[in-house]
């Protein structure tokens, strides 16, 4: 049987996935900066009250919105170090050309540089996507893989850092070959 609270709930629930799909339209095509409640009101139909009634700021609604921009990939276990690495990079290598967040993504960083709360969200963001990279070298430093007292951050650093700049930067090639000597700069 359903009750008003449950009709409620799911036009609660169809605003704001209407809500977010706009925003996330907007991020898409102009980043950040480009995103307006007052755009996402008109083209989304809900009222610029209903949508500050569920997110009481612009950050927190972009937020929102950032935070389901892609899931962090699952650490691999291939038996190795170097394989690890290897499906990590060629995975980070996919999405950075074909994802949509990799087009948003600088627009975060650059909002994170004045806004506290963006700049908690894109530190969240980070850390989740580094954390499998962060796994493998931990697991390779437990089997003896690479030496213990060599830094994880600087290794994940070593390790993701070039794709980002050649996608943003750069605007190089991300192919296997330059996986490779990638993962042999970094665990050498």
């Amino acid at each position: 049987m359903s009750g008003p609270t449950q009709i409620t709930d799911k036009r609660v629930e169809r605003s704001k996935a209407k809500v977010l799909a706009e925003t996330y339209r907007q991020l898409v095509q102009s980043g950040i900066a480009g995103v307006s409640i007052d755009e996402i009101s008109r083209i989304s139909g809900i009222s610029k009250t209903t949508i500050y009634r569920h997110w009481p700021s612009r950050s927190a609604l972009l937020i929102d919105a950032c935070s389901r921009l892609g899931g962090a990939p699952v650490a691999p276990d291939t038996g190795g170090l170097r394989s690890d690495a290897r499906a990590l990079l060629s995975h980070l290598a996919h999405q950075l050309r074909t994802a949509n967040w990799s087009s948003v993504y600088p627009s975060i960083i650059d909002a994170a540089e004045r806004d506290a709360e963006i700049c908690a969200m894109q530190a969240a963001l980070h850390k989740a996507f580094m954390a499998p990279f962060e796994a493998v070298i931990e697991r390779a430093k437990a089997k003896g893989e690479i030496p213990r007292d060599r830094v994880t951050s600087d290794i994940v650093a070593l390790l993701a850092g070039p794709f980002f700049f050649r996608r943003w930067f750069a605007k190089e090639e991300m192919d296997d070959h330059f996986i490779d000597a990638v993962i042999d700069a970094a665990i050498r």
